[in-house]
């Protein structure tokens, strides 16, 4: 049931930019931070972030208030390959006010199905891993 349940539509234009961002040719670290709009019940995209470590990024996210992150980031696997995986992070802090996690936690899915994104990871799960610890598997 919470699958369909939808509080906020994601924004025309953050649909657009999530496109472009999910087909980008750069190779350097990258994120879309998005906050909910709450006077107008929508998704919206609030920073945008080029070259960007996770520590960065950590830095970048308000300590109490809920934020949407897409994080793009050079991945080297133990064989040499090298992959870019795109993950959804849904920062939702203690100290929040609950109204506030109640829309975050209502426009999750609708968010993640329009990026097209396949799984979530919790962002307590990447900063537990420490510096450089992203780890495309949880992505």
């Amino acid at each position: 049931m919470s699958d369909s349940l939808v509080v906020c539509e994601v924004d025309p234009e953050l649909k657009e930019k999530l496109r472009q961002f999910r087909f980008r040719k750069e190779t350097d670290n990258a994120a879309i931070i998005m906050k909910v709009d709450k006077d107008r019940q929508m998704v919206v995209l609030e920073e945008e972030f080029q070259n960007i470590s996770p520590e960065e990024l950590k830095m970048e996210l308000p300590e109490r208030q809920p934020r949407f992150v897409v994080y793009s980031y050079k991945y080297l696997h133990e064989d040499g390959r090298v992959s870019y995986p795109l993950c959804f992070i849904f920062s939702s802090p203690v100290g929040c006010k609950p109204e506030q996690h109640m829309m975050y936690a209502g426009s999750k899915n609708r968010l993640v199905q329009t990026a097209e994104l396949t799984k979530v990871v919790r962002l307590w799960d990447l900063w537990e891993k420490g510096a450089g610890g992203l780890d495309p598997w949880i992505c």
